[in-house]
């Protein structure tokens, strides 16, 4: 059964890589041609829409409601359109109150585009990020509110094909603070003949303090604070290139959505308190479909027993469903708002679990939750390192699929890299396979789930230890895995393997598995320029 498993699995892979590259060929224009002007090299206060350099507070607004008085705005005029003329929506985004904790901070800088120029300049290297803290360090990242300079490494885009696509790229090399406000600064740039760059027209006006065009003129007592805050950093105005500022989102926004769908369901079971580690109340409603013995495998003492069925978690996306294409549904239309259950929305999520024969009611199994890769399913519990982890050391894993990035979503997922006004809902679909995992491990931790199944069972008495829950997931698993274990109210220990942050601006790119991903957002969208903006 193992044997035909895997078999199953392989198909299928070679299923979802033909359908991808059907697509590729689908969607490619032909001989791509790159745009007129890149949309990196822009003034941000001319009359043409611009996102760079991002993240910004130009690219925000005033709000009191918000946790930290801003609210995301994006320009419409400015967001890329891809090759079907479908403009991406700002309006998921302007919810939030701050941009990402791990915002790859990008610009284009004329002449500070080849790697010539990026040695003589000196920023930060990957490979010694002490020199963060060099004195004349000439790219800065400063938190406002300490005045302290922020752990950083610097690059240019490795995937541009020429100098006017090529934008810089300043990577926080630690997670920024929730809530806090940044100041991005640049001094002492060189091209690659040693000379130095001078300040775009923009900017070298604020820095002078001159007579402002209007369109600057909102600007002035903004940059009065940063150029203070600067100042006392030691970043004297006139050295400067250039400077702005940006604030990250708040804890409440960054978080709020996944706490309120993981509350408001475990509160329909009875729990309203899970900080105290404590299952309460009822187990989710499951349903055992299938039993059978996992085939002998070299080097496994033992034998494993595979169980299979579903469970049923309260679903706050419109539609529920392992390939359904449906965000969060919303029950009011203000901007902190948090996603609400629809009536009797509920979604069947499925299991497999594996039981080793060391698991008796004297030798009750430790029990523990699995992470499976990316684009995979719960199915690969059964590989053979796990059945061999669950052998060795008395394990019963379980494992459900991570809705948003399992195998039954590669298609949606594809479809969204293609028109990213789809791509929300695959965030609120990954929200939810969280919520469907912290399930699964109540029905392992609670005595009424799991253990009270004759599944579970050996002569009437259950075969597992409801007493601690842990979890262990690798790539895909581990990333989510990561987040998952912070909100989780049932486990406290758990192992993140090949895991790696920040998702979208660092890792991805330079992961083989997003090759044919990579290849259908980059023919969808052809400005080079913009590809590391639409990947933050």
């Amino acid at each position: 059964m193992l044997q035909v498993r895997y078999a199953a699995r392989k198909a299928h892979a070679a299923t979802l890589m033909l359908t991808l590259l059907a697509l590729i060929a689908a969607l490619a224009p032909g001989t791509a041609s790159a745009a007129a002007r890149p949309s990196a090299d822009c003034q941000p206060y001319s009359g043409r829409a611009c996102l760079f350099p991002f993240p910004d507070n130009r690219f925000t607004r005033a709000d009191r409601a918000s946790a930290t008085g801003r609210r995301v705005h994006l320009p419409s005029a400015a967001m890329p359109a891809n090759t079907h003329a479908q403009r991406i929506n700002p309006g998921p985004w302007n919810r939030n109150d701050g941009f990402s904790p791990g915002s790859t901070i990008l610009l284009h800088i004329p002449g500070l585009d080849n790697q010539k120029a990026l040695n003589r300049t000196g920023a930060v290297p990957l490979v010694n990020l002490a020199r963060t803290y060099a004195r004349r360090q000439p790219v800065l990242l400063i938190d406002e509110a300490t005045g302290r300079r922020q752990l950083i490494w610097a690059e240019l885009d490795a995937n541009a094909s020429s100098p006017a696509n090529t934008d810089f790229e300043i990577h926080p090399a630690k997670a920024l603070l929730e809530g806090h406000t940044y100041i991005v600064a640049l001094r002492f740039l060189r091209k690659a003949n040693g000379r130095t760059i001078g300040a775009p027209h923009w900017f070298a006006l604020l820095r002078r303090g001159h007579r402002l065009p209007a369109a600057l003129r909102p600007q002035r007592k903004r940059y009065a604070r940063i150029f203070k805050v600067l100042a006392r950093a030691g970043a004297a105005r006139k050295t400067l290139y250039e400077a702005w500022d940006f604030t990250v989102a708040s804890t409440r926004d960054l978080t709020g959505r996944l706490l309120a769908i993981r509350n408001s369901a475990f509160a329909g079971l009875g729990d309203h308190n899970l900080a105290d580690s404590i299952p309460q109340g009822a187990a989710p409603a499951f349903h055992i479909s299938s039993t059978s013995t996992l085939p002998p495998t070299s080097g496994i003492n033992g034998t494993r027993t595979a169980i299979q069925g579903t469970y049923t978690v309260p679903c706050y996306l419109v539609v529920c469903g392992p390939d359904a294409a449906a965000g969060f549904s919303y029950s009011s239309h203000k901007l902190d708002a948090t996603p609400t259950q629809i009536p009797g929305n509920n979604a069947t999520a499925q299991f497999e679990c594996i039981v080793p024969s060391s698991a008796s009611p004297s030798n009750p199994a430790r029990i523990s939750l699995y992470g499976h890769g990316l684009l995979g399913s719960h199915t690969e519990v059964t590989m053979t390192n796990v059945q061999a982890m669950a052998s060795e050391h008395n394990i019963v894993f379980c494992a459900t699929d991570w809705w948003g990035l399992a195998q039954p979503d590669t298609l949606n997922d594809a479809a969204a890299i293609t028109n990213l006004n789809k791509f929300p809902a695959v965030i609120d679909r990954l929200q939810q396979g969280v919520l469907n995992t912290l399930f699964l491990g109540r029905l392992l931790r609670n005595d009424h789930g799991f253990a009270a199944s004759p599944a579970f069972e050996s002569a009437g008495r259950p075969v597992i230890d409801t007493s601690h829950l842990y979890y262990d997931g690798n790539s895909q698993g581990g990333i989510e895995g990561g987040l998952a274990t912070a909100v989780a109210p049932d486990f406290r220990r758990a192992t993140l393997g090949v895991t790696g942050m920040d998702y979208g601006n660092v890792l991805v790119q330079r992961s083989t598995d997003f090759t044919p991903f990579g290849t259908l957002l980059y023919n969808a969208y052809t400005d080079q320029s913009l590809h590391p903006w639409l990947l933050d």
